[in-house]
């Protein structure tokens, strides 16, 4: 623009107009967008009362709440103001036709120290509870991560009364270690060592505090945003109404406490009917020795009565007791969606699976190292995303079936497993856990029935069993020890998607892989194009995004 007349400000504000444009001329314009700006920093935090170097969002530990509503188009511009690259993932966030969004490595290149990188998301047809977190390394040991929840359209019907507030409760474990303290030991070939405490919203001990009026009804966001915990949730005193799960409405049961996985979110409703005072809310690990635990605090507005006395404990029992309430939640068949029809009409049970994928965990040591993997397979990453590599046909980064679709019990290797599937394939999956550990097995992309899940082998007679009727759909599903769980999927969605553990050592160490799920079809129907601001590292580094 030299030359043109135009001050310097302006020409850049023409530019930055022009680049927007460019970017979002791929979403959906049909829809609001929602701008944000993260800046992504180094600070101290102090959430075990101890001084640690905290990775922050706009100076905030936890993250900024994203509040969206279904079929929102999202900006989100990340700088990296770290020593070191950075990448943001969205649990549970579908992105539809466009795993270019996702935030792992194995779809999207790092932002470099320094440099910026601006995610367009679109929450197509999706309401509920989620979170995001930073998905390199160990970074989600220090932090960076939030909540994110999609509210339903104002013309769709919610099947309970608005709530009096809306509560978020980013809960789990917690390491006095620095995240690459952590790194070191699992690169050493070591499993990370038992967590220091829990948090809840960044705090331990009494830190938070929920202000309630008497009489009113609130809603509560839980996600486990933890790295190796289930934990078990509870309020003091009070009943919870489950409403919600990842993005389903769900028969209104009524708990006293509730297991939650790793990487797993729930909704419930508490209504403050109880006598005004401070009540106690209740975290604690589920199936560790020593249990760990941390409480907030239920604060009616018009207490003067602090929380006393003993803390109120959980569950008593162990496996049992936890496998009967998963079971309990169940889909709520008349409510209706993100679009105005049923949420309950998709018939999962009526359709016949084309083939059943069985995924086993172990923990093998391979060159003297623990290692963790599925199918005796130990993923390690490439040096390109496979996304990238998929797209740009560059060869040598990975094969298709570098990963078996059932378990060979063979030795285990390491590879960078990638599992080919069919576009509009109906699948099963069946997750078979062997170890005396719970799993918790997530899937980006994607939301699937969890059709069933009992202890022991899976057989072809497990399928008597299963509910073909009212399951909830998910991201996230956890697998009790020496057990199984086996869910149906719908590959509906284009792209490169991580399936991975949610316990992020394992993760870290192998235990993950990638379904590319393909179609010949270069439609934009189909799947998104490549963006043009995307990230070119590894050997797609210097090739043109699009002509």
């Amino acid at each position: 623009m030299r030359g043109c007349g135009l001050p310097l400000l302006l020409q850049a504000l023409i530019l930055n107009v022009l680049f927007l444009f460019c970017l979002l001329k791929g979403a959906n314009a049909d829809n609001p967008y929602r701008f944000f700006t993260w800046k992504v920093t180094y600070g101290d935090i102090y959430p075990l009362g101890v001084k640690q170097q905290g990775i922050l969002i706009n100076g905030q530990f936890p993250g900024p709440h994203i509040d969206a509503i279904t079929n929102d188009n999202l900006i989100i511009n990340v700088y990296n103001y770290l020593r070191e690259p950075f990448l943001i993932s969205w649990n549970g966030i579908q992105q539809r036709r466009n795993s270019w969004q996702d935030g792992v490595y194995g779809t999207t290149c790092p932002i470099p120290p320094g440099k910026n990188f601006t995610y367009v998301l679109q929450v197509k047809d999706q309401i509920g509870s989620y979170f995001y977190f930073p998905s390199l390394g160990f970074h989600k040991a220090a932090g960076a991560f939030g909540s994110i929840r999609i509210w339903s359209r104002p013309q769709i019907p919610v099947p309970f009364p608005p709530p009096a507030g809306d509560f978020v409760v980013l809960a789990g474990d917690w390491f006095k270690r620095n995240h690459y303290d952590l790194k070191r030991i699992s690169d050493g070939g070591h499993s990370l060592p038992f967590p220091d405490g829990l948090l809840i919203n960044g705090r331990g001990w009494n830190g938070f505090t929920f202000t309630v009026d008497p009489g009113k009804t609130y809603r509560f966001r839980i996600s486990n945003v933890g790295l190796t915990t289930s934990i078990n949730f509870r309020i003091q005193g009070h009943k919870m109404k489950l409403v919600e799960v990842e993005g389903s409405h769900t028969l209104q049961n009524t708990y006293d406490a509730l297991d939650i996985h790793l990487g797993q979110s729930y909704s419930v409703l508490v209504t403050a009917d109880q006598p005004p005072q401070d009540y106690y809310v209740v975290v604690s690990s589920r199936f560790t020795s020593p249990v760990l635990m941390t409480t907030a605090v239920l604060h009616y507005s018009n207490s003067w009565k602090q929380v006393s006395g003993p803390v109120p404990g959980g569950p008593t029992t162990q496996i049992d007791w936890s496998l009967n309430q998963a079971r309990s939640i169940r889909w709520n068949l008349t409510a209706s969606g993100p679009r105005p029809n049923p949420q309950g009409s998709y018939h999962y049970g009526l359709i016949k699976p084309a083939r059943t994928i069985m995924l086993a965990n172990s923990a093998p040591i391979i060159n003297g190292k623990q290692r963790y993997a599925v199918n005796s397979v130990s993923y390690i990453p490439a040096d390109t995303p496979l996304k990238l590599a998929d797209y740009f046909n560059i060869p040598g980064v990975f094969n298709l079936g570098s990963i078996p679709t059932s378990p060979t019990w063979g030795n285990a290797y390491l590879q960078t497993s990638v599992m080919a599937a069919d576009f509009r394939e109906f699948i099963e999956i069946v997750f078979q856990n062997w170890e005396d550990t719970v799993q918790s097995w997530h899937i980006d992309g994607y939301a699937f029935f969890v059709v069933g899940m009992d202890g022991g082998a899976w057989t072809p007679a497990s399928r008597s069993g299963y509910n073909l009727r009212d399951t909830v759909a998910r991201s996230t599903t956890q697998v009790y020890p020496k057990s199984w769980t086996a869910i149906y999927i719908a590959l509906d969605n284009v792209g490169m998607w991580n399936i991975r553990s949610e316990n992020w050592g394992r993760q870290y160490l192998g235990q993950q892989f990638y379904l590319r799920v393909y179609t010949p079809s270069r439609s934009l129907r189909d799947e998104a194009l490549i963006p043009r601001n995307a990230i070119l590292c590894g050997r797609a580094q210097g090739r043109h995004t699009r002509p």
